[in-house]
């Protein structure tokens, strides 16, 4: 496509040296510098974030705008007739540039807009968030957007896609399986009215690993990033990108007890110690319940009467409260 549109232009130009009768070759070798020039900024353009490239744009305005008025004035006092081309000309690149550069840079979130997402902050509610292939798979964000906590726009690049179909069309079961929920899971985000899924691609180094594209993405989408992939947290901070990691959300959630307060979980096994009970909690956390062994398979109450917390996670130890549900 890009040599047929270079072809063109060199066409386009040699129809006009012929038309006005100028050197052909000339006029041709012309079309084609304009053709590669076109698609070197069409390049630039797609690793920039529309904000950026908007933002930038009023700052050239304005800048090529306070660069004449400035130039005006400055040619005006008496002695510099002799160097007035020399004033617009300096003035027009000194202060296109800045405006460009300054017009650009605080297209960004300013810390203002971006108060309490921390170290980098890009992106905000409202302006798309980009989904990578385990926050998918895990099927949780779906949850999020059921419930009405996550609006507006949810961006998939399409080298996430081809990775799901690729894990849908698996030879191994279990990977298979994976690629099929994650599918599946994306097509009942869809269905949602709150958010609008958008299939996105762009410019991004597929020598990369898929982790630093997807930083890389989010990066130049200037939006924020949700996985439940501990590396992208990791290569997100060094970059400046706004991680929200579903884990930390489901942390963040996990409904708290007090010791005396109750607890209704299903015990599924016995404990280390004698007459012990365990059963988990949704969030996945372990009940330990004394006095709880004969009831293994069988949901019932207890009193929380302490709650210790592990590297593994967090574990609440209770007493069997004598109140059963069947």
């Amino acid at each position: 496509m890009y040599v047929l549109f270079v072809l063109v232009c060199g066409l386009v130009g040699s129809a006009i040296a012929w038309r006005l009768e100028e050197n052909v070759p000339g006029w041709a070798a012309a079309g084609v510098i304009l053709a590669v020039v076109g698609l070197a900024i069409e390049s630039l353009l797609r690793r920039l974030s529309v904000r950026r490239v908007v933002g930038g744009s009023i700052g050239l305005l304005l800048g090529l705008a306070i660069a004449n008025a400035v130039a005006y004035v400055i040619s005006t006092v008496p002695g510099t007739a002799h160097v007035r081309p020399i004033i617009f000309v300096l003035a027009n690149v000194i202060c296109g540039y800045l405006g460009l550069r300054v017009g650009s840079r605080e297209a960004e979130p300013t810390s203002f807009l971006s108060f309490g997402l921390g170290a980098g902050g890009r992106g905000h509610d409202g302006e798309g968030k980009v989904l990578d292939t385990s926050a998918i798979i895990d099927g949780r964000v779906a949850d999020v957007c059921e419930s009405g906590f996550i609006e507006g726009r949810l961006i998939v690049p399409r080298f996430v896609m081809r990775e799901l179909q690729q894990i849908a069309d698996s030879p191994d079961p279990l990977r298979r399986a994976r690629g099929r929920r994650g599918l599946e899971i994306l097509k009942r985000i869809q269905q949602q009215k709150e958010v609008s899924v958008m299939i996105e691609d762009i410019s991004v180094p597929e020598t990369e690993d898929e982790n630093a594209r997807l930083v890389r993405f989010a990066e130049q989408k200037g939006v924020q990033l949700i996985t439940s992939d501990y590396g992208v947290n990791k290569i997100g901070e060094l970059h400046g990108v706004r991680v929200l990691n579903v884990n930390e959300l489901a942390k963040a959630l996990r409904p708290v007890f007090l010791p005396g307060e109750e607890v209704t979980v299903r015990l599924i096994k016995r404990g280390k110690e004698s007459g012990q009970g365990v059963g988990y909690l949704e969030d996945g956390t372990m009940v330990v319940v004394d006095d709880g062994s004969n009831k293994i398979g069988r949901t019932v109450v207890s009193t929380v009467t302490s709650l210790l917390q592990t590297t593994a996670g967090r574990m609440i130890f209770s007493k069997l409260k004598g109140s059963e549900k069947r």
